[in-house]
């Protein structure tokens, strides 16, 4: 399961879309919107995206993932729009026979997904200030889209 979705993310649904009686390991990795960074306070995250493309490239790292480790099921959910804080923005479900395949699969994910995956994050900080702070992907960034 791949998704883009303006709701909030359902990891249950995406943790049990991997579930497989073979699999001995069920890894879910989520993403959340913390309330400090870098000793500046966020008071949200937007996500834009190209959504076309997005869903292309998630698809690619699910695909290459899957090839490189002996991984049975993965997922992906990003979440667009206003994410609030301890909400989830991103979340990674990789099952396999043994942990270590799953583990490492869903942080290679999760380091390709940020480089590569042309979703594009807003730090709305609590004092008004408001900063684009993510992927450094050349001609990527929304206005190059837009």
């Amino acid at each position: 399961m791949i998704e883009i979705t303006s709701n909030e993310i359902n990891t249950e649904a995406l943790l049990e879309s991997v579930s497989s009686p073979t699999c001995g390991a069920a890894v879910l990795f989520v993403g959340t919107t913390r309330q400090f960074t870098g000793g500046r306070e966020t008071e949200k995250l937007a996500y834009e995206c190209y959504q076309p493309m997005a869903m292309q490239k998630l698809s690619e790292l699910r695909d290459a993932a899957m090839k490189k480790w002996e991984i049975e099921n993965c997922s992906i959910a990003h979440r667009i729009g206003v994410v609030e804080i301890e909400a989830a923005s991103i979340a990674v479900a990789v099952s396999s026979p043994h942990r270590v395949a799953s583990f490492e699969a869903a942080s290679w994910i999760m380091d390709r997904l940020k480089k590569d995956v042309p979703i594009w994050k807003q730090e709305h900080w609590a004092d008004g200030d408001r900063q684009w702070v993510h992927p450094p992907i050349e001609n990527h960034s929304p206005k190059a889209i837009g």
